[in-house]
């Protein structure tokens, strides 16, 4: 039985080095984000227009806590979910927690060339960007580095620098377990 979860800040590619972990491994992925919008049938967004951050986390701890109990399972989770409540913990019990962790100047860049419209950094440029970054990992990074594993990414565009980050991952599960 494993259970895998992924923490890190927006940007830092969770989903993406989560879901070919998963296949590397042959376990299932869970995106955390998408699992609450299929629970709920409502978007993230909608979720904390209607239920505001303190409603809307509340419904992520209950998530956290029923994929904590999957088995076989790589979970990435949202930028925001290991800061609150004791989720950081749960997932620390229930299995291996790794920070995929990024400077600042880094994840301006992919944030800034990547599809997904994020609400919390619209309409910054990149020059706003970075030190909103810097200030806001500054708050979440206490938590992040609770994680089993703290795994330091480079660029991460091609699908070869993906792979070569699930190599050095593995490398580690591996080593983690002797």
């Amino acid at each position: 039985m494993k259970r895998i979860f992924i923490v890190g800040y927006m940007g830092s590619g969770k989903t993406t080095v989560g879901k070919r972990l998963a296949k590397s491994l042959s376990l299932t992925f869970i995106d955390l984000d998408a699992y609450i919008q299929n629970k709920f049938r409502k978007t993230i967004t909608e979720l904390f227009a209607e239920k505001g951050e303190d409603g809307f986390r509340e419904l992520e701890r209950q998530a956290v806590r029923e994929v904590a109990a999957f088995e076989d399972v790589v979970v990435s989770t949202g930028g925001g979910a290991p800061c609150f409540y004791d989720n950081m913990e749960v997932m620390n019990e229930a299995g291996t927690t790794i920070y995929i962790r990024a400077e600042p100047e880094e994840l301006a860049t992919r944030l800034l060339a990547s599809k997904n419209v994020r609400p919390l950094i619209a309409g910054k440029s990149k020059e706003d960007l970075i030190p909103f970054i810097r200030e806001h990992l500054a708050q979440r990074e206490r938590y992040y580095n609770k994680a089993h594993i703290v795994y330091q990414t480079m660029h991460m565009i091609t699908k070869e620098e993906v792979q070569v980050t699930v190599k050095g991952i593995e490398h580690l599960l591996s080593n983690r377990k002797k």
